[in-house]
């Protein structure tokens, strides 16, 4: 088994605190084997990531959190940026367009982008695997609602600390049954379903600095992007 952290931002997400280097470096103190680097609605500090995760003995996974128009969306295993604003379906083409798999993260959480607001169980239950435990939770019942969701439609389950700061990779994990140490296979053991997840809460301090850092950066960068 494989413990895999499949939800983390750089600095390169709008919200986003720290450079590559400390999330890779996190994720190796931790003792976890492989990370993906989703940042919102880019690519290149994930395919950075990947390719320097060897150097820290880990696993890379290229991906990305794509804003679709019925929220977000986790891209793995694609080469290409995924735009944003396309319908949650087009997302979902485009990603296997690719050769890549779509994992709905935080499904249910409606001020936080899920998409569960805006598409039936139909079309939720086209992706590949659901985000079962984000550990950036209020009370827990999101996460327990995309649980049932996900075993009532034995769909692949997945965690993610969905991290903004570096100290909070690893918070929540997913531990993957794969047959090699590689990107491909653990992905492929994802779309498969075997996995487990493992996750513990992001202190509250610490979500409340995330989210009041994330506002300020963007409010700086909108200033940056005036001047």
């Amino acid at each position: 088994m494989l413990s895999v952290e499949l939800h983390t931002h750089s600095e390169r997400s709008h919200d986003g605190r720290d450079p590559v280097d400390l999330l890779l470096e996190q994720a190796a103190a931790v003792g976890l084997d492989a990370i993906a680097v989703t940042d919102h609605d880019a690519i290149d500090a994930s395919i950075e990531a990947a390719e320097r995760a060897a150097d820290h003995g880990l696993v890379g996974i290229v991906g990305m959190e794509v804003t679709c128009a019925a929220g977000h969306v986790l891209a793995f295993g694609i080469e290409d940026l995924i735009p944003s604003g396309l319908p949650y379906g087009e997302t979902l083409d485009r990603i296997h367009d690719q050769g890549g798999i779509a994992v709905v993260p935080h499904p249910f959480q409606k001020t936080r982008h899920g998409v569960a607001a805006h598409i039936d169980d139909e079309q939720l239950a086209s992706a590949d695997a659901i985000e079962v435990y984000n550990s950036r939770l209020l009370t827990g019942r999101a996460n327990r609602k995309a649980e049932r969701f996900a075993l009532h439609r034995d769909l692949p389950m997945t965690a993610g600390s969905d991290a903004h700061v570096s100290e909070m990779v690893g918070q929540a994990v997913t531990e993957v049954d794969a047959d090699e140490r590689s990107a491909a296979s653990i992905l492929e053991a994802i779309a498969a379903g075997r996995t487990s997840v493992i996750g513990r809460r992001t202190p509250w301090h610490v979500s409340f600095r995330q989210a009041a850092g994330g506002a300020k950066r963007r409010v700086l960068r909108r200033l940056d992007d005036l001047r």
